[in-house]
């Protein structure tokens, strides 16, 4: 990037409802990014807000006896308040309603039309009012929606549309020429198969069935589609229209982060939007995989939901970051649980890093009165941790950049977790009965100085925790990119033992108070009374032997395992079945690795009818159990087809 400037953009939120944890996320990512290129000596600037026009928030605000802007004007102060919460530093938090923007909107839409990209017609195909998006026959999905699968409606009505067609080569040089366009790749496939290559139609950009919206400027019988309307916020939150010169200092996006969902409209219309607009285009987006919950996406309808208040309230913004960065592959599904939450607390935070620091600030406050001291006796082991510190900030800045959170946290973890090796290793208190003052004191130095380094490297993600961590060995903070030097703590520095850095929980007990508080949240806000699932239940119907030999079920042996080219959670087997190999696809990816299931003897569904999943015809069906999809195998060796009776 030329300049030093770093724009990053969330969704623009549909504040039809509350947000919950898989909307945050999204939120949260920007924020640890913004931080991060901020601390490596980016002037970031970081834009979220909400969409706040069409027809689904005006039926919202009608069924809650609400005129549309109170209505959004209440959720939007909601918003707010949250990201606040969160400690998201957010430098605009731009509104689909602001007059700026509004006006803004008025000028794009007439521009496009003087210059002959927007015309007016007849729109004729299908709408689904929960995406807001319009479709033709071909794209839906067994006649529903192809993005949400809601039922949609056929529209027939006069609008006014946007010369996409005309951008479809544009489009193809784009992805051709830019492969780092879109991320993960396997999205660009998906643009391409699903939409582009098979011509691009032109987009309606108006309604005229209802008035929430923004007045087309020549027509007032038409209001601006939302799209155009929402997609233009990144504009506007940064100047344009009013304050050029701050946009043509962010723009354009380092990145927008959008969910999966929304793929197509950052991807498609967007960059056609821009050009027509002759604009420079973004430098990437990212679009990331669903945060679920029990295995289902997180739906407001469904009330099967996770708020984020919650576990803000219990356990603090530190330590739910912590958790989304790291339990997720940011570009693909993962799965919410309460339980992995309280797991991942209590092993990382807790056992590892505060555990670390609580040893290291009470050994030193012991032997040597919390004084740091430079000793001069050294072995391998001190090279060896040493050598790690300088080789985890190169790889967790390079995984950082390349938006690999999760590894970036798993290679910090190994330095702590090597750390706290280092201390068995070394003995320490051995050192101190023994008095061998010289070598205990570099063996505390070490540790305090590897402490150092992780807060350091911790900082974008778990500011606060940072900040604890340096006041306790004493030191100020130097910047992140002080994290590449080992040896900074100047001798003399004195150590300034707290409380725990993180606190054990009874997993059983914070179980119990976090599913109240978030229960109640659900019953409040969506009038949804959630009930505590039963471990037991009444089962499925009875069958009848006959029932069951309708199954044929043989072992079956993976001879291949392959991602999805067009899907996030799903792996493509090749699979000996005795007779002949099978292609088999499943959704198992997030549980397993590829490599671990070449050679596993596996249980078969060999005679399930053949379904295409995602594109790939699948040709029968891997029996697992329970919610982390534990295959089923056979406890002695069996070969390839052998019958399951």
């Amino acid at each position: 990037m030329d300049k030093n400037t770093y724009y990053i953009t969330t969704p623009i939120y549909y504040p039809n409802s509350n947000l919950h944890i898989g909307n945050v996320y999204t939120s949260v990512i920007a924020d640890v990014l913004k931080r991060y290129k901020n601390l490596q000596g980016f002037d970031s600037y970081l834009t979220t807000g909400t969409d706040e026009h069409g027809q689904k928030i005006m039926n919202a605000a009608l069924s809650h006896g609400s005129k549309p802007q109170p209505f959004v004007d209440k959720i939007a102060s909601e918003t707010q308040d949250l990201l606040k919460k969160l400690d998201i530093d957010y430098d605009c938090f731009i509104r689909s309603t602001d007059p700026k923007h509004e006006e803004n909107v008025k000028n794009i839409f007439q521009y496009l039309y003087d210059k002959g990209d927007i015309y007016k017609g007849e729109y004729d195909g299908y709408y689904c009012e929960s995406c807001e998006s319009y479709f033709t026959e071909s794209q839906l999905d067994e006649g529903n929606c192809p993005d949400c699968g809601r039922a949609v409606d056929h529209h027939k009505e006069e609008s006014y549309f946007f010369k996409l067609s005309k951008y479809t080569d544009k489009l193809k040089e784009l992805f051709k020429d830019h492969p780092e366009f879109l991320e993960p790749k396997f999205r660009q496939n998906e643009m391409l198969n699903n939409f582009i290559n098979k011509g691009l139609e032109d987009l309606s950009v108006s309604r005229n069935t209802f008035d929430w919206g923004v007045d087309v400027p020549f027509d007032n019988e038409h209001v601006v589609y939302v799209w155009i309307d929402a997609l233009s916020c990144y504009l506007t939150a940064i100047g344009y229209g009013h304050d050029m010169e701050k946009f043509n200092k962010y723009w354009p996006a380092g990145v927008h982060l959008i969910g999966k969902d929304i793929v197509r409209f950052h991807t498609i219309i967007w960059p056609a939007l821009l050009m027509a607009l002759d604009i420079p285009l973004p430098r990437k987006v990212f679009a990331h995989g669903w945060i679920l919950f029990d295995n289902d996406k997180m739906s407001k309808s469904k009330g099967n939901i996770m708020y984020p208040e919650p576990l803000v309230e219990l356990y603090g913004t530190d330590a739910l970051k912590y958790f989304l960065l790291r339990e997720f592959n940011f570009g693909s599904d993962g799965n919410f649980l309460s339980k992995k939450f309280m797991d991942r607390y209590n092993s990382d935070l807790v056992n590892d890093l505060g555990n670390l620091l609580s040893r290291t600030v009470s050994m030193i406050s012991k032997y040597n009165d919390g004084i740091i001291k430079k000793g001069s006796e050294t072995d391998s082991y001190d090279e060896d941790l040493i050598n790690l510190c300088h080789k985890t900030y190169d790889d967790f800045t390079k995984l950082m950049d390349d938006f690999k959170f999760n590894e970036a946290l798993e290679c910090l973890w190994n330095l702590v977790r090597r750390s706290n090796k280092y201390v068995d290793q070394t003995e320490p208190w051995i050192l101190g009965r023994e008095e061998k003052y010289e070598r205990l004191n570099t063996v505390l130095y070490n540790l305090a100085e590897s402490l150092r380094i992780v807060a350091q490297m911790l900082e974008p993600v778990m500011r606060n925790t940072t900040d604890e961590i340096l006041k306790q060995l004493g030191v100020e903070n130097k910047g992140f990119a002080s994290a590449k030097e080992f040896g900074l703590i100047k001798e003399g520095t004195k150590v300034n033992k707290g409380q725990n850095l993180f606190n054990r929980l009874d997993t059983e007990k914070e179980l119990e108070k976090l599913h109240d508080l978030n229960n109640k949240l659900v019953e409040e806000r969506l009038g949804v009374k959630k009930e505590e699932k039963k471990e037991e239940d009444q089962g499925k119907a009875q069958i009848k032997i006959d029932d069951f030999e309708k199954l044929d079920l043989v072992v079956g042996k993976i001879l291949e395992a392959k991602d999805h080219p067009d899907a996030d959670r799903l792996l493509v087997f090749k699979v000996d079945i005795g007779s002949e190999t099978r292609t088999i696809v499943s959704g198992i990816k997030e549980f397993y690795k590829k490599e671990d299931l070449v050679g596993k003897n596996i249980v078969v569904i060999k005679n399930l009818k053949p379904v295409k999943m995602r594109g790939i015809l699948s040709e029968g069906m891997l029996l697992a159990a329970g919610k982390d999809a534990a295959l089923l195998t056979t406890i002695k060796d069996c070969k390839p087809g052998t019958v399951i009776s």
